[in-house]
Protein backbone atom coordinates (compact mmCIF):
# COMPACT_ATOMS: atom_id res chain seq x y z
CA UNK A 1 0.00 0.00 0.00
CA UNK A 2 1.22 3.07 -0.92
CA UNK A 3 2.08 6.11 1.86
CA UNK A 4 -0.93 8.65 0.63
CA UNK A 5 -3.00 5.57 0.49
CA UNK A 6 -2.03 5.04 4.29
CA UNK A 7 -2.40 8.74 4.98
CA UNK A 8 -6.23 8.94 4.39
CA UNK A 9 -6.89 6.10 6.32
CA UNK A 10 -4.97 6.97 9.13
CA UNK A 11 -6.85 10.92 8.63
CA UNK A 12 -10.49 8.84 8.86
CA UNK A 13 -9.65 6.85 11.83
CA UNK A 14 -8.64 10.17 13.90
CA UNK A 15 -11.91 12.21 12.55
CA UNK A 16 -14.28 9.44 13.11
CA UNK A 17 -12.35 8.19 16.44
CA UNK A 18 -13.42 4.63 15.27
CA UNK A 19 -12.00 1.90 13.19
CA UNK A 20 -15.59 0.68 12.30
CA UNK A 21 -16.41 3.98 10.99
CA UNK A 22 -13.53 5.10 9.12
CA UNK A 23 -13.92 1.61 7.10
CA UNK A 24 -17.30 2.25 6.25
CA UNK A 25 -16.30 5.73 4.77
CA UNK A 26 -13.67 4.55 2.94
CA UNK A 27 -15.64 1.23 1.59
CA UNK A 28 -13.27 -0.62 3.10
CA UNK A 29 -13.19 -4.21 5.57
CA UNK A 30 -12.21 -2.72 8.68
CA UNK A 31 -9.38 -4.90 9.38
CA UNK A 32 -7.42 -3.44 6.44
CA UNK A 33 -7.97 0.16 8.12
CA UNK A 34 -6.97 -1.64 11.47
CA UNK A 35 -3.70 -3.35 9.65
CA UNK A 36 -2.39 -0.20 7.64
CA UNK A 37 -3.02 1.91 11.13
CA UNK A 38 -0.51 -0.90 12.66
CA UNK A 39 1.88 -0.91 9.85
CA UNK A 40 2.37 2.86 10.28
CA UNK A 41 3.13 2.77 13.97
CA UNK A 42 5.69 0.29 13.45
CA UNK A 43 7.32 2.49 11.15
CA UNK A 44 7.19 5.60 12.83
CA UNK A 45 8.08 3.96 16.20
CA UNK A 46 5.01 5.53 17.97
CA UNK A 47 1.71 4.84 19.41
CA UNK A 48 -0.87 7.00 17.43
CA UNK A 49 -3.76 6.13 18.90
CA UNK A 50 -5.20 5.60 22.45
CA UNK A 51 -7.71 2.41 21.70
CA UNK A 52 -10.63 1.49 24.04
CA UNK A 53 -13.66 -0.55 23.62
CA UNK A 54 -15.38 2.72 23.06
CA UNK A 55 -13.31 4.91 21.74
CA UNK A 56 -10.16 5.29 19.71
CA UNK A 57 -8.31 8.67 20.79
CA UNK A 58 -5.18 10.42 19.17
CA UNK A 59 -1.78 10.76 21.44
CA UNK A 60 0.17 13.46 21.76
CA UNK A 61 2.05 12.38 18.92
CA UNK A 62 -1.10 11.19 16.92
CA UNK A 63 -1.77 14.90 17.22
CA UNK A 64 1.15 16.15 15.27
CA UNK A 65 0.70 13.57 13.04
CA UNK A 66 -2.48 14.01 12.23
CA UNK A 67 -2.24 17.95 11.88
CA UNK A 68 0.65 17.34 9.32
CA UNK A 69 -0.79 14.91 7.61
CA UNK A 70 -4.40 16.78 6.32
CA UNK A 71 -1.40 19.17 5.17
CA UNK A 72 0.33 16.35 3.04
CA UNK A 73 -2.37 15.03 1.71
CA UNK A 74 -3.81 18.36 1.07
CA UNK A 75 -0.65 19.24 -0.92
CA UNK A 76 -0.70 16.06 -2.53
CA UNK A 77 -4.24 16.63 -4.34
CA UNK A 78 -3.06 20.25 -5.36
CA UNK A 79 -0.01 18.34 -7.00
CA UNK A 80 -2.52 16.40 -8.76
CA UNK A 81 -4.17 19.07 -10.21
CA UNK A 82 -1.35 21.73 -10.77
CA UNK A 83 -0.89 21.31 -14.73
CA UNK A 84 -5.03 20.29 -15.18
CA UNK A 85 -5.29 23.31 -17.45
CA UNK A 86 -9.43 21.96 -18.21
CA UNK A 87 -11.25 22.22 -15.33
CA UNK A 88 -13.59 19.77 -16.65
CA UNK A 89 -11.40 17.28 -15.37
CA UNK A 90 -10.88 17.28 -11.96
CA UNK A 91 -12.49 14.43 -10.45
CA UNK A 92 -12.86 13.47 -6.78
CA UNK A 93 -16.18 13.55 -4.14
CA UNK A 94 -17.10 16.56 -2.56
CA UNK A 95 -18.51 16.05 0.82
CA UNK A 96 -21.08 18.59 1.95
CA UNK A 97 -23.71 19.83 4.79
CA UNK A 98 -26.94 22.14 4.85
CA UNK A 99 -30.07 22.72 6.09
CA UNK A 100 -32.76 20.51 3.96
CA UNK A 101 -34.63 23.65 2.70
CA UNK A 102 -31.19 24.52 0.92
CA UNK A 103 -30.68 21.72 -0.51
CA UNK A 104 -34.19 20.64 -1.56
CA UNK A 105 -35.38 24.15 -3.21
CA UNK A 106 -31.62 26.00 -4.14
CA UNK A 107 -29.17 23.50 -4.63
CA UNK A 108 -29.72 20.16 -5.81
CA UNK A 109 -31.99 21.94 -8.71
CA UNK A 110 -28.96 23.52 -9.88
CA UNK A 111 -26.59 20.32 -9.35
CA UNK A 112 -26.89 18.67 -13.10
CA UNK A 113 -25.84 21.95 -14.62
CA UNK A 114 -22.88 21.93 -12.21
CA UNK A 115 -22.35 17.77 -12.70
CA UNK A 116 -22.55 18.63 -16.76
CA UNK A 117 -19.65 20.92 -16.36
CA UNK A 118 -17.72 19.01 -14.38
CA UNK A 119 -18.93 15.18 -15.26
CA UNK A 120 -15.95 13.32 -13.03
CA UNK A 121 -16.86 14.93 -9.76
CA UNK A 122 -19.67 13.51 -7.49
CA UNK A 123 -21.26 15.47 -4.58
CA UNK A 124 -22.12 13.66 -1.45
CA UNK A 125 -24.89 16.53 0.37
CA UNK A 126 -25.89 15.74 3.74
CA UNK A 127 -29.55 17.87 5.11
CA UNK A 128 -30.20 18.00 8.82
CA UNK A 129 -31.13 20.17 11.25
CA UNK A 130 -28.61 19.34 13.46
CA UNK A 131 -25.26 21.55 13.88
CA UNK A 132 -22.70 18.76 12.23
CA UNK A 133 -18.62 18.65 13.23
CA UNK A 134 -17.08 19.66 9.67
CA UNK A 135 -13.66 17.78 10.70
CA UNK A 136 -15.13 14.66 12.57
CA UNK A 137 -17.35 14.01 10.43
CA UNK A 138 -14.92 14.99 7.41
CA UNK A 139 -17.36 17.56 5.44
CA UNK A 140 -15.32 19.48 2.88
CA UNK A 141 -17.86 22.42 3.79
CA UNK A 142 -20.78 23.30 5.49
CA UNK A 143 -23.31 26.12 4.68
CA UNK A 144 -24.35 27.79 8.19
CA UNK A 145 -27.68 30.30 8.76
CA UNK A 146 -27.25 32.82 11.49
CA UNK A 147 -24.37 33.27 12.96
CA UNK A 148 -21.08 31.61 13.69
CA UNK A 149 -19.01 30.65 16.02
CA UNK A 150 -16.44 27.91 15.37
CA UNK A 151 -12.94 28.08 15.94
CA UNK A 152 -10.70 26.54 13.34
CA UNK A 153 -13.04 26.93 10.67
CA UNK A 154 -12.47 29.61 7.58
CA UNK A 155 -15.69 31.60 7.01
CA UNK A 156 -16.74 32.89 3.89
CA UNK A 157 -19.87 35.06 4.13
CA UNK A 158 -22.24 34.36 1.08
CA UNK A 159 -24.85 37.54 2.05
CA UNK A 160 -28.41 37.60 4.33
CA UNK A 161 -31.63 35.81 3.86
CA UNK A 162 -34.51 37.72 4.13
CA UNK A 163 -37.08 36.34 7.09
CA UNK A 164 -40.93 36.25 6.45
CA UNK A 165 -43.80 35.87 8.74
CA UNK A 166 -46.25 32.98 7.70
CA UNK A 167 -49.46 31.41 8.69
CA UNK A 168 -52.04 28.85 6.84
CA UNK A 169 -55.60 30.41 5.51
CA UNK A 170 -57.63 28.10 7.61
CA UNK A 171 -55.16 29.53 10.68
CA UNK A 172 -56.47 33.17 9.82
CA UNK A 173 -59.80 31.94 9.04
CA UNK A 174 -59.84 30.58 13.02
CA UNK A 175 -57.93 33.12 14.59
CA UNK A 176 -57.61 36.52 12.49
CA UNK A 177 -55.07 37.91 10.68
CA UNK A 178 -52.62 39.77 13.05
CA UNK A 179 -51.69 43.44 11.89
CA UNK A 180 -49.57 44.40 14.67
CA UNK A 181 -47.64 43.24 17.46
CA UNK A 182 -50.28 43.93 20.12
CA UNK A 183 -52.20 41.37 18.38
CA UNK A 184 -50.33 38.50 18.66
CA UNK A 185 -51.64 38.17 22.06
CA UNK A 186 -54.31 36.36 20.94
CA UNK A 187 -52.87 33.93 18.76
CA UNK A 188 -50.28 31.12 18.76
CA UNK A 189 -46.72 30.45 17.40
CA UNK A 190 -45.28 27.30 16.53
CA UNK A 191 -42.01 26.75 19.14
CA UNK A 192 -39.05 25.37 17.25
CA UNK A 193 -36.11 23.40 19.14
CA UNK A 194 -32.37 23.18 17.99
CA UNK A 195 -30.73 20.14 18.37
CA UNK A 196 -28.48 22.31 20.72
CA UNK A 197 -32.15 22.23 22.80
CA UNK A 198 -32.34 26.19 22.90
CA UNK A 199 -35.91 26.90 22.17
CA UNK A 200 -37.16 29.61 20.03
CA UNK A 201 -40.49 30.64 21.96
CA UNK A 202 -40.58 34.34 20.47
CA UNK A 203 -41.84 36.30 17.71
CA UNK A 204 -38.99 38.24 16.49
CA UNK A 205 -38.42 41.37 14.47
CA UNK A 206 -36.99 45.04 14.42
CA UNK A 207 -37.58 47.95 15.63
CA UNK A 208 -34.86 50.92 14.91
CA UNK A 209 -32.35 48.36 14.52
CA UNK A 210 -32.55 46.74 17.28
CA UNK A 211 -33.39 43.25 17.53
CA UNK A 212 -37.39 42.69 20.02
CA UNK A 213 -38.40 39.36 21.27
CA UNK A 214 -42.46 38.68 21.79
CA UNK A 215 -43.26 35.88 24.27
CA UNK A 216 -46.17 33.91 22.21
CA UNK A 217 -48.21 30.90 23.44
CA UNK A 218 -48.00 27.97 21.64
CA UNK A 219 -49.71 24.59 21.01
CA UNK A 220 -46.78 22.56 19.21
CA UNK A 221 -43.29 22.73 19.13
CA UNK A 222 -40.89 20.61 16.62
CA UNK A 223 -37.43 20.66 16.07
CA UNK A 224 -36.99 20.30 12.14
CA UNK A 225 -37.86 22.67 9.37
CA UNK A 226 -40.22 19.82 7.70
CA UNK A 227 -42.10 19.65 10.82
CA UNK A 228 -42.15 23.37 11.38
CA UNK A 229 -43.62 23.55 7.38
CA UNK A 230 -46.39 21.00 8.08
CA UNK A 231 -47.38 22.49 11.53
CA UNK A 232 -48.05 26.26 9.74
CA UNK A 233 -49.98 24.75 6.83
CA UNK A 234 -52.06 22.61 9.06
CA UNK A 235 -53.15 25.53 10.77
CA UNK A 236 -51.56 24.84 14.09
CA UNK A 237 -49.94 28.88 14.41
CA UNK A 238 -47.50 31.31 12.95
CA UNK A 239 -44.03 30.81 11.51
CA UNK A 240 -41.22 32.98 10.81
CA UNK A 241 -38.98 31.68 7.89
CA UNK A 242 -37.15 32.47 4.73
CA UNK A 243 -39.64 32.90 1.80
CA UNK A 244 -37.62 30.16 -0.13
CA UNK A 245 -38.28 27.39 2.09
CA UNK A 246 -41.88 28.07 1.77
CA UNK A 247 -42.16 28.83 -1.93
CA UNK A 248 -43.92 25.49 -2.83
CA UNK A 249 -46.86 26.12 -0.04
CA UNK A 250 -47.01 29.81 -1.14
CA UNK A 251 -47.41 29.25 -4.59
CA UNK A 252 -50.55 26.64 -3.88
CA UNK A 253 -52.33 28.99 -1.31
CA UNK A 254 -51.27 26.62 1.37
CA UNK A 255 -49.67 29.93 3.15
CA UNK A 256 -50.08 33.58 3.10
CA UNK A 257 -47.73 36.33 4.29
CA UNK A 258 -48.08 37.87 7.16
CA UNK A 259 -47.20 41.27 9.50
CA UNK A 260 -44.97 42.15 6.66
CA UNK A 261 -43.47 45.45 9.11
CA UNK A 262 -42.62 43.12 11.27
CA UNK A 263 -40.27 40.29 10.51
CA UNK A 264 -37.28 38.83 12.15
CA UNK A 265 -33.70 40.42 11.04
CA UNK A 266 -32.06 39.08 8.11
CA UNK A 267 -30.00 35.77 8.86
CA UNK A 268 -25.78 35.55 7.90
CA UNK A 269 -25.35 32.69 5.46
CA UNK A 270 -22.13 31.38 5.30
CA UNK A 271 -19.91 29.16 4.04
CA UNK A 272 -17.46 27.11 6.40
CA UNK A 273 -14.36 25.05 5.24
CA UNK A 274 -11.39 23.51 7.62
CA UNK A 275 -7.77 25.78 7.99
CA UNK A 276 -5.70 24.56 5.85
CA UNK A 277 -2.93 25.85 3.92
CA UNK A 278 -3.99 24.61 0.30
CA UNK A 279 -7.55 23.94 0.02
CA UNK A 280 -8.13 21.61 -3.10
CA UNK A 281 -9.18 22.65 -6.33
CA UNK A 282 -12.36 20.85 -6.93
CA UNK A 283 -13.78 22.14 -3.16
CA UNK A 284 -12.54 25.52 -4.61
CA UNK A 285 -14.73 25.17 -7.88
CA UNK A 286 -17.84 23.81 -5.78
CA UNK A 287 -17.55 26.22 -2.91
CA UNK A 288 -17.48 29.25 -5.90
CA UNK A 289 -20.40 27.62 -7.65
CA UNK A 290 -22.58 27.53 -4.49
CA UNK A 291 -21.63 30.58 -3.22
CA UNK A 292 -23.12 31.61 -6.64
CA UNK A 293 -25.96 29.44 -6.50
CA UNK A 294 -27.27 30.61 -2.88
CA UNK A 295 -26.73 34.81 -3.75
CA UNK A 296 -29.26 34.61 -6.64
CA UNK A 297 -31.93 33.15 -4.04
CA UNK A 298 -30.90 35.54 -1.13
Amino acid sequence: MDSNETLKRFVRVAELGSFTKAAESLSLPKASVSQAIQQLETKLQTQLFHRTTRKVQLTPDGQLFYEKSKDVLSEIEELETLFISDDRQISGVIRVNMSHPMARHLVIPALPEFLQRYPNLSIDISSEDRKVDLISEGYDCVVRTGEVEESGMIMRKIGEMQQTNFASPAYIAEHGEPHNIEALHNHYLIHYQTSSNNRFDAFEYSTNGQLQNYKMKSRICVNNTDAYRAACAAGLGIMQAPRFGAHELLQSGGLVEILPAYTAPPMPVSILFPHRRNLSKRVRIFMDWLSEIIKQQL
